[in-house]
């Protein structure tokens, strides 16, 4: 059962009632055993609680038989899906600028996953990590997360740069020949990153597409809706973003200050949002013991101090308690799942 407790839009819901109706599916009754109304698929400003969209995700793969939902969704999410984020892209300068978009207003879609970049050498990563814990989906939404966005930058470089690799972090599922079919290229899987990488004299090259006005007019737009989704209480997923990126932990007060407020105005809020510093920071350490175990290249002892634990058995009972098993236990049920799919 998920333990992650924020709202999603519905914009990708569409994508998954099309891959349902395309199998021969319910939608209606898919949604309504759900307590949502189909015409609401229609409806920007619907928002749901993630154990209802995690539910219907679950649901989606069962009705299909699918377990590949995540690829058949994002290849179906064209640029246009994307709303504003996508009209900007269309124009952008250049593959940095678009790759900067998502970084910056990927949380206008989805508060589900984040976007960052790093360079390696001669190649950039464009990578995505989940800012929540997200149970079952998670395989499913970074599989439909990263497609859709390798497809978008296809698109504004009319295919003219390809991808130079694709890396996810989870073990190769019996389906990897269809990820290789639909990225183009062989996937590499049980990797310690998820995400894509591009060669890096390709990101500055100015792009056919570009348009500045309309970029700037719709970067402008992109901004403005940022603006609003903060102030309408998006204060969690910025605390949220730092810890994920900083180490080690900073701690309470170091945070309030980098927003300009007191410990007991930000904890405050975090409350108006339904949340705390201390359950952000558990979520956090959640979403990183899973992608450090999976990746294999840390020690038990070593993750726990990547964590914050200063003693290895508090990680492991906590572990314990966000998954149900010991961290090892965890480990080596992965291990052989990856060996019965290879």
């Amino acid at each position: 059962m998920p333990t992650s407790n924020f709202m999603l839009p519905v914009y990708y819901l569409r994508q998954i009632a099309d891959q349902i109706r395309d199998s021969g599916g319910d939608v209606r009754r898919w949604m309504e055993q759900n307590q949502i109304a189909e015409s609401q698929l229609s409806d920007s400003q619907v928002l749901l609680p993630f154990a209802t969209f995690h539910q219907l995700v679950l649901d989606a793969r069962t009705i299909t038989g699918d377990a590949a939902l995540g690829l058949h969704v994002g290849a179906r999410l064209g640029v246009s899906a994307h709303g504003i984020l996508g009209y900007a892209a269309i124009s952008s300068a250049t593959l940095r600028q678009t790759v900067e978009l998502f970084e910056r207003y990927i949380a206008l879609r989805t508060p589900m996953v984040t976007v960052s970049h790093r360079i390696e050498g001669e190649q950039f990563q464009v990578r995505f990590q989940p800012q929540h814990p997200l149970g079952e989906i998670q395989d499913t939404v970074l599989e439909a997360v990263v497609l859709t966005v390798k497809n978008v930058l296809d698109y504004v470089t009319a295919g003219e740069f390809q991808i130079s690799r694709v890396a996810f972090s989870f073990a190769a599922p019996t389906y990897a020949p269809l990820a290789n079919e639909l990225f183009g290229m062989a996937v590499s899987f049980g990797e310690s990153w998820t995400g894509f990488s591009l060669p890096l004299e390709a990101m500055d090259m100015p792009l056919k597409m570009a348009d500045q006005l309309t970029y700037s007019e719709a970067a402008s737009l992109c901004q403005n809706a940022f603006e609003h989704l903060e102030r309408s209480g998006n204060l969690a997923a910025r605390i949220r973003k730092i810890l994920q990126e900083q180490r080690p932990f900073p701690a309470l007060n170091e945070v309030a200050g980098i927003f300009h407020l007191t410990p007991r105005t930000l904890h405050r809020r975090l409350l108006d949002e339904g949340t705390s510093f201390n359950e952000i920071l558990e979520q956090v350490r959640h979403v990183l013991a899973v992608e450090y175990l999976k990746a294999g290249q840390l020690d038990m002892q070593e993750i726990a101090w990547q964590l914050g634990y200063s003693d290895l058995s508090n990680f492991r009972r906590a572990f314990k308690r966000w998954e149900g098993v010991a961290p090892s236990s965890w480990k080596n049920r992965g291990q052989v799942r990856q060996s019965d799919t290879g």
